[in-house]
């Protein structure tokens, strides 16, 4: 016999919520030749100049991902490695001005994707439903637990 569970399935609920809702996030943005992750360094490196290592970190990349995230910008004429204009050693990702279009219109589609998914709530469960998952990743959720064997991590919001 099972265990009862004493408490609602909250890692079910996060996880389900947001494997769909990058499914729909992959889905719109492949509409224009997109993925998540492109659209998180055109975005990112349209912020400021900002080293690939930087953008990796902002994306939760790891170095293979981002390198053929950046190879895919580059071969599309979105982005471009330069020399950093502050650090002769460094390389940032420079953003084309075709990158820097897509990347807006990319920002819009993920804002409708978000909207969309927030649109199923009524107007006052929103708005507690983000100040909760607010409270959650700046505090008892912020920072992940140490463990022997890590636990498989989603990418960040971008």
């Amino acid at each position: 016999m099972a265990p009862a569970r004493t408490s609602p399935d909250l890692s079910f609920l996060l996880d389900h919520t947001s494997h769909v809702l990058r499914t729909r996030m992959t889905a719109a943005l492949a509409e224009i030749g997109l993925t998540t992750r492109m659209h998180c360094v055109l975005v990112h490196a349209l912020e400021e100049e900002r080293t690939q290592i930087q953008l990796a970190e902002l994306g939760d990349m790891d170095k293979t991902t981002m390198v053929v995230t950046v190879d895919a910008l580059e071969k599309a004429g979105l982005a471009e490695r330069r020399p950093s204009s502050t650090d002769r050693r460094a390389r940032i990702i420079a953003v084309t001005a075709e990158g820097a279009s897509l990347a807006h219109r990319s920002q819009q589609i993920v804002d409708q994707v978000h909207e969309d998914a927030l649109a199923s709530l009524p107007a006052d469960e929103r708005e507690v439903l983000l100040r909760a998952l607010g409270r959650l990743v700046t505090g008892h959720l912020e920072t992940p637990a140490e463990a022997p064997r890590a636990a498989r991590r989603a990418r960040q919001a971008s």
